[in-house]
């Protein structure tokens, strides 16, 4: 039975990432707790540690215990495909992070675009069985995202750790047939900075791990204008130094502009798809016609795989070569965009208006799962 003050309590909201899950509470103007999603599970069973052994670990203390785990990551490319860990880390971020009891605040999830109907219903499934929520909303991220912004209707190119999309929305609603995805995003730039560091015969005290690149691409990665002529500059205007964990300062040069080309040219990583401003040319024109001005006036980036210094400046130029002369265009780089989705839904979920949009406990025991096709859309 709903506990009458439950829609009156803060709503918990959980941000689910390929990289990274972002909890909270609304109203409040940023996510508490950012964890890696990921999951691990001791490869061995340890003969001391008896029943006190932790069956799993989440988030960053799986990462660091890596050499003992089997690390697993539920969202693969901004999809679950692994329910029972998906499920762990939940839990965790309810119990261990939020402090929370999931059966007194209702929970708005949010959800990629495209999100598979198995997907949508499998995630109220496990919050109203397993966790025993009062209530549930799933919202799609690309229209939280624009709501962050203050807008209703927009194109959101939205870039995270596995997947990077397109998402035309026209007056809350997003388009769905004009949505476009390409799986090129920050884990992919990672992996090809890599890639170029060590084959431009930098040397490193061992092997870089991931965190490390990570890092390097977040300070010193940049997206160039002009990509032929940045190759062309001298070595020394494009050196840029990283001090690694020993101390030892390297410097790194056009690698830092190479990897992150790889979104507006896929073909570098051998996959011949668009890259980001033939999708976002292919997605607003696939829009009425009557729309396509005010997509083209509003863009709205999101998402950690925006941040790059120059990708707003590059896009643009690209786009003006694409779009018809005349073409007023206007692309918005909220400062705070690696979860601008969760700012969105802090905000929606504090409108008094957003009682109404909640699915109950007595809605899914009257019409089941498919009721998040019914009311979350």
């Amino acid at each position: 039975m709903l506990n009458p003050h439950a829609l009156d309590s803060p709503a918990v909201i959980f941000d689910n990432g390929s990289g990274l899950c972002k909890a909270g509470l609304s109203g409040e103007i940023g996510p508490r707790h950012i964890i890696s999603s990921v999951v691990g599970h001791p490869k061995f069973k340890m003969p001391s540690a008896g029943t006190n052994q932790k069956k799993y670990f989440v988030g960053e203390e799986a990462l660091y215990k890596y050499e003992v785990l089997q690390l697993c990551h539920p969202i693969e490319r901004g999809l679950i495909t692994q329910w029972d860990d998906m499920e762990r880390l939940w839990k965790h971020l309810f119990e261990w992070e939020l402090g929370v009891k999931p059966s007194d605040q209702p929970v708005l999830m949010t959800e990629p675009a495209l999100n598979p109907r198995e997907s949508r219903e499998r995630m109220a499934e496990v919050m109203f069985e397993s966790f025993n929520v009062p209530a549930f909303y799933l919202s799609d991220q690309a229209v939280l995202a624009l709501y962050a912004s203050a807008c209703v209707t927009g194109l959101v190119v939205d870039s995270g750790d596995g997947v990077t999309c397109t998402v035309p929305i026209f007056e809350g609603y997003s388009l769905p047939h004009a949505v476009a995805k390409l799986y090129v995003a920050g884990r992919d730039v990672t992996e090809l900075l890599t890639q170029l560091i060590l084959a431009s015969g930098r040397t490193f005290p061992c092997l870089p791990d991931k965190a490390l690149v990570d890092d390097i691409k977040e300070r010193l990665c940049y997206v160039a204008l002009d990509p032929e002529k940045e190759l062309s500059r001298r070595p020394e205007e494009v050196l840029r130094e990283y001090k690694l964990p020993d101390g030892q300062i390297i410097s790194i040069g056009d690698p830092l502009h190479q990897a992150p080309e790889a979104l507006f040219m896929p073909e570098q990583l051998g996959i011949q798809d668009p890259g980001l401003a033939k999708m976002v040319w292919n997605s607003i024109t696939k829009c009425d016609a009557d729309i396509q001005k005010v997509l083209f006036g509003e863009i709205v980036l999101s998402g950690g795989t925006t941040l790059f210094y120059g990708l707003d400046d590059r896009l643009l130029r690209e786009l003006e070569q694409l779009a018809s002369k005349g073409t007023p265009l206007k692309i918005t780089a909220p400062p705070d965009r690696w979860f601008s989705t969760w700012i969105g839904a802090s905000i929606v979920t504090s409108l008094s208006s957003f009682k109404q949009m909640w699915v109950t406990t007595a809605d899914f025991k009257e019409f089941g799962t498919a009721v998040v096709q019914r009311r979350c859309f």
